[in-house]
C-alpha cells in the first residue's frame, strides 16, 4: 500500500475505523469520512477527515474535489457507510425508516462510487471496495429493507466492474455476516423482542447458521479490503466475497 491513496467513508467507527487502521498500517494514506464529528476528532491525526453525511450529493461532490486537490489521485475507494434499518416483518416497517435506510447504503454507495470513478479512470486505474452483507446474497426475516438495499449494492457494484473496467478500474463487495459489535447486538436485541425469545438465543442461532460457528470480526473484514485493494488481487474484479464464516444454508431456527 506504499504510495496508494485510500478513502473509506463512515470510517471513524466500527469496521470503517478498523479499515483504516490496517490501510494505514499497510502504509497507505488514509481519508476518511464520517457524520460524526467526535468520533473523527478521536481519529489518528495523521489521518484526512471530513464530516460528510453520504446521503448529501453536493457533500460527497465537495469531498471528492477536495481529495483531487489534496491527492491529485485516489487509488482506493471503500465506500463503507451504512446503517441497519428497521427491524420488522415487512407490513409493519416503517415507511421514513424504511427510505432512511435505502438512502444510507443505496445512495451512500452511489454517491461514493460517482465521485470516485472519474478521477480513477483519468489515471488510468483503482479499487472500489463496496461493504455489502450476507443479507445482499440471501434474506434475513425482519430486514427487508437491509437486505433490499445490501442486495442493490452488489449489482450496482457487477455494473461499475463492466462499466470501469476498460479503464484498469476493479469493483468488488464484501459480504460480511454477522460481526461481532455493537451494531449486530442491536439487531439481536431487536429480533429477540420481535421473536419474544432472548438475545443469547438468537446469537447461537445466527452462530450454528456457519460452518464455523462463530461471528466474524472487523479485522477480518478489514483484511479483505486490504486484499482486494492489493496487487495481489489485480484479477480479481466483479466478485462478491462473503467474509461470514461460511453462512450458506442459514440455520431454520432463525428463519421461522
Amino acid at each position: 500500500m506504499e504510495n496508494k491513496t485510500v478513502l473509506i467513508t463512515a470510517g471513524a467507527s466500527g469496521i470503517g475505523r478498523v479499515m483504516a487502521q490496517h490501510f494505514d498500517a499497510a502504509g497507505a494514506t488514509v481519508w476518511i469520512t464520517d457524520i460524526d464529528q467526535n468520533a473523527l476528532s478521536d481519529c489518528p491525526d495523521h489521518w484526512m477527515k471530513s464530516c460528510v453525511d453520504v446521503t448529501d450529493d453536493q457533500q460527497m461532490a465537495r469531498l471528492f474535489q477536495d481529495i483531487e486537490t489534496s491527492f491529485g489521485k485516489l487509488d482506493i475507494l471503500c465506500a463503507n457507510a451504512g446503517t441497519a434499518g428497521p427491524t420488522a416483518l415487512l407490513e409493519d416497517q416503517p415507511t421514513q425508516g424504511f427510505q432512511a435506510c435505502l438512502d444510507v447504503n443505496i445512495m451512500g454507495a452511489f454517491f461514493a462510487a460517482r465521485g470516485a470513478l472519474p478521477i480513477m479512470k483519468r489515471q488510468g486505474g483503482g479499487s472500489i471496495v463496496f461493504t455489502s452483507s450476507t443479507g445482499g446474497v440471501y434474506g434475513f426475516p425482519y430486514r427487508t429493507p437491509y437486505c433490499a438495499s445490501k442486495w442493490a449494492v452488489i449489482g450496482m457494484m457487477k455494473t461499475v466492474a463492466m462499466e470501469a473496467g476498460p479503464f484498469g478500474v476493479r469493483a468488488n463487495v464484501i459480504a460480511p455476516g454477522c460481526v461481532d459489535g455493537p451494531r449486530i447486538d442491536g439487531v439481536i436485541e431487536r429480533e429477540a423482542a420481535q421473536k419474544n425469545t432472548t438475545p443469547q438465543a438468537i446469537r447461537t442461532a445466527y452462530e450454528m447458521g456457519t460452518s464455523l460457528r462463530k461471528f466474524s470480526t472487523a479485522d477480518d473484514i478489514a483484511q479483505m479490503a486490504v486484499f482486494l485493494s492489493s496487487d495481489g488481487a489485480k484479477m480479481v474484479s466483479g466478485q462478491v466475497i462473503s467474509v461470514d464464516g461460511h453462512t450458506e444454508n442459514p440455520d431454520p431456527k432463525f428463519n421461522g
